[in-house]
């Protein structure tokens, strides 16, 4: 991905071909061997770090005036700080393996800011090694250097500039290389598809043996067209067809849980399960907790009361540190008797809450988000519009 989209950007392709040391990791542009004057009036080399906006396959215009920096801080040629680009010194981890010294500010004087990255880099450049070359005139960022073909291990299909700017990239990586398994691609679980599939995971495998029909539609995320529901896809192949023009790794099973398949489930890291109560969850559920693997299961049930709706939307997780409360808080009886799910009253947004959620807990179980309570049920009351937590590991 990195050779593709230098090759597509015109500005970025300039860099190169004029021989600077560029590569596109993570989402950020880095420009390397840079020389600069450290505070021994000695010449360093270092590396100028720029997040990168990218339109499709194709670098945009810089979003903003600012870069980074890899190492010490650029001095004058006479060993005085160079302060004009300064604005704060402070190690910061931008993405796994990518770890900043300090933070530079320069703004084009005329127009306040920059026409490209090319622009934007060789103006750094200039300032910089402009020091660096009043005490070796020799030297230059231009190294000509060899570019070998790397392997783009990304799940992407393009860059995720969206961690990028926000600058929780190194977080966002706590998330890579885990094999996500979801269960029922209904309401819920089409929107857990959604969340999950703007994640750098590894690989998502949806089970699911339903068709896509009309009112799936209605409580799934986007807008399917009429086309799209004479198919009579399947609702993996749906969404799948959907996501993977974002992931490539969304594999569909056509199939529901049984006894023949629910051995496949072992090989994941996490699973979400998104189906009613019955055989297949009972199932699901005690393998999973058999085999020591963490899962969350969804819910809701929402009824009719005086002309308007009202009900509860629920979260329950089972890890290896918490796991005795499932039995009270998941109905694992067959059949559907009083099961919420029997009037299948489901709303969008109820859908996309219920989701939500339970994503947002996967995550903090992951560490991307902070977790003070460690809570393993969790219940949204409508009408009260109320969120509890419950059974702390």
């Amino acid at each position: 991905m990195s050779h593709r989209l230098i090759s597509l950007s015109p500005d970025l392709f300039q860099l190169r071909s004029e021989g600077y040391d560029i590569e596109v990791r993570s989402g950020h542009l880095l420009l390397k061997s840079v020389p600069y004057v450290d505070a021994d009036r000695k010449v360093r080399r270092g590396t100028l770090v720029s997040p990168l906006t990218v339109n499709g396959d194709k670098a945009g215009r810089p979003n903003d005036h600012t870069l980074y920096f890899v190492g010490s801080h650029p001095h004058t040629a006479n060993g005085t700080l160079l302060e004009g680009i300064r604005n704060n010194s402070q190690k910061k981890t931008l993405a796994d393996g990518l770890v900043v010294d300090h933070r530079f500010s320069a703004k084009p004087k005329v127009t306040g800011k920059y026409r490209d990255y090319h622009h934007k880099m060789t103006t750094y450049v200039a300032v910089i090694s402009g020091e660096a070359r009043k005490i070796d005139a020799g030297v230059t960022a231009q190294t000509c250097a060899i570019v070998e073909p790397a392997p783009d291990d990304s799940p992407f299909c393009y860059l995720d500039t969206s961690s990028t700017r926000a600058g929780v990239g190194a977080i966002t990586a706590k998330l890579q290389r885990q094999k996500i398994a979801l269960v029922g691609c209904g309401g819920t679980g089409s929107y857990i598809v959604d969340l999950v599939s703007k994640t750098p995971v590894a690989e998502i495998h949806l089970y699911d043996g339903d068709t896509f029909s009309n009112h799936n539609a209605f409580r799934s995320p986007g807008a399917a067209s009429l086309d799209d529901l004479r198919a009579h896809s399947s609702k993996v192949a749906y969404l799948k067809d959907r996501y993977s023009k974002m992931h490539r790794a969304i594999h569909a099973h056509e199939a529901y849980l049984t006894e023949q398949n629910i051995d496949e489930l072992k090989a994941f890291d996490f699973v979400f399960l998104c189906l009613d109560r019955g055989q297949a969850k009972k199932l699901a559920v005690d393998k999973l907790q058999g085999w020591g693997k963490p899962f969350i299961d969804v819910g809701m049930g929402v009824e009719e009361s005086s002309g308007s709706l009202r009900g509860q939307v629920r979260v329950t997780t089972s890890t290896p540190s918490k796991r005795d409360h499932l039995s009270q808080r998941v109905s694992l009886a067959g059949g559907v008797g009083e099961d919420d799910y029997a009037s299948n009253i489901q709303i969008a947004d109820l859908n996309a809450l219920n989701a939500a959620l339970a994503v947002i807990k996967w995550k903090k179980l992951c560490g991307f988000y902070q977790d003070l309570d460690h809570e393993h049920h969790c219940l949204y009351t409508i009408n009260g519009n109320q969120l509890v937590n419950e059974d702390v590991a």
